[in-house]
């Protein structure tokens, strides 16, 4: 199934919570067709891990890959072909209020 579980206030709430983690620490990303690399502060890394967490139980047909450095969390979020435009939509929401490097 390529479909997140959530639905109203859940989603809502969820969604929050990714874009107040992204105006507090996310500092670039990257884009392709079916994949997004997010990069945060070193620091962030409880909290990217948390959401990785959360993002995986409601949205198991994504694939997280979580990497970190002394300054850096990288999160790269892989989504099947099958998503196709759906991919598009969804990454958007993982990027609210972010800036492009």
């Amino acid at each position: 199934m390529v479909g997140c579980t959530l639905t109203g206030d859940e989603l809502q709430n969820r969604l929050a919570l990714i874009a107040e983690l992204n105006r507090d620490a996310l500092r670039h990303y990257e884009r392709g067709d079916l994949v997004l690399t997010l990069h945060y502060a070193g620091i962030a890394a409880p909290r990217v891990r948390s959401m990785m967490r959360n993002e995986q139980t409601c949205c198991s047909f994504l694939i997280f890959a979580l990497h970190k450095s002394a300054d850096e969390v990288r999160l790269t979020i892989t989504a099947p072909a099958a998503a196709g435009a759906a991919a598009a939509a969804l990454f958007d929401e993982f990027i609210k209020g972010a800036r492009r490097s």
